[in-house]
């Protein structure tokens, strides 16, 4: 029986040992669109042992990064361009430079939940574009559609991910690719004109936009939604994830407000009585809607779930 290739040598390499409680899953989850997305895969069982993979674009170019930990300690392997800068990154990804000082839970739940959840951390991917496409898809429309859609353009129109992943993986569109996707392609991945302008718009100044991962604060939000189509809503999701913002409140959310209303008031809540009651937090609010988020808290439902469209039919 022939031999097995033997599995590429990563192209960088690093082991970490936080000195913080590491909840390793917990953070990477906000990353992943789907139990499809084609970025990611997670090898729970087989020859890589327990590793959450993840292919990414980075300032030098492509780069797939796996992770795992043991006694404590986390491995990363990275292949690609892009490795020796996302294997530099990965404290900061698993929440090195998340800074929680000052915050105290205002509310019961939040305090238990802060209690019960001492490895909650806001990680940083120091990039922009990845995370601002799928947050585009998911302007005004159910997760479901918005993870398909994404799902199918990575699938059709992203590079394949560096390295021995364990199955195919693909990388996001890169903007310029993005630009070249013809008409009938964006409609047949089910996204309608608003947010293909949006994305456009976007991926004409993907470029100058990463600096927003630099400003951070509301001056990278600020930055973000200077492009036709982003607003307050798009640029929260975007600065959660790329820089941690621990401020940044999903303003426009469907859920968001009812959950925080109803968790920490015993009612439902507009935009407006979300930062209301969320005011007490700042400039930390983005941090208890996460504890919310993590404490498993469900509000009441009161009618059916939100249809998703499939706008491949119009």
């Amino acid at each position: 029986m022939p031999e097995a290739p033997p599995v590429a040598a990563p192209e960088a390499e690093r082991v970490w040992r936080p000195d913080f409680v590491l909840d390793l899953r917990a953070l990477i989850a906000p990353l992943r669109r789907g139990k499809g997305d084609p970025t990611f895969h997670t090898d729970l069982e087989g020859s890589h042992g327990g590793e959450l993979w993840r292919a990414t674009p980075t300032p030098e170019g492509p780069a797939t990064l796996a992770l795992s930990r043991r006694d404590g300690e986390v491995r990363a392997r990275a292949w690609g361009p892009g490795a020796a800068w996302i294997v530099d990154g990965v404290p900061a990804l698993l929440g090195a430079e998340d800074d929680d000082a000052g915050f105290v839970g205002h509310h019961p739940l939040v305090a238990e939940a802060r209690r019960r959840m001492p490895g909650l951390r806001l990680g940083a991917t120091r990039t922009v574009w990845d995370q601002l496409l799928p947050a585009i898809l998911e302007q005004k429309v159910t997760g479901t559609e918005a993870r398909r859609s994404f799902r199918e353009l990575c699938w059709r129109f992203g590079e394949d991910a560096p390295g021995p992943t364990p199955r195919r993986m693909k990388l996001p569109p890169t903007p310029r690719r993005t630009r070249e996707i013809p008409d009938w392609e964006w409609h047949r991945a089910g996204v309608d004109q608003a947010r293909r302008r949006a994305i456009l718009a976007a991926a004409t100044v993907a470029h100058r936009l990463e600096k927003a991962a630099e400003l951070r604060g509301e001056a990278g939000r600020a930055l973000l939604r200077k492009v036709p189509g982003i607003g307050v809503w798009t640029a929260a999701e975007v600065a959660q994830r790329s820089w941690g913002d621990p401020d940044a409140v999903s303003v426009g959310d469907f859920h968001i407000p009812s959950t925080v209303g109803w968790a920490l008031v015993g009612r439902k809540l507009d935009d407006a009585g979300m930062l209301e009651v969320l005011a007490c937090y700042k400039p930390q609010r983005q941090r208890a809607v996460r504890y919310i988020e993590a404490s498993g808290f469900r509000r009441p439902r009161f009618g059916p779930r939100f249809s998703p469209k499939d706008y491949r039919t119009y």
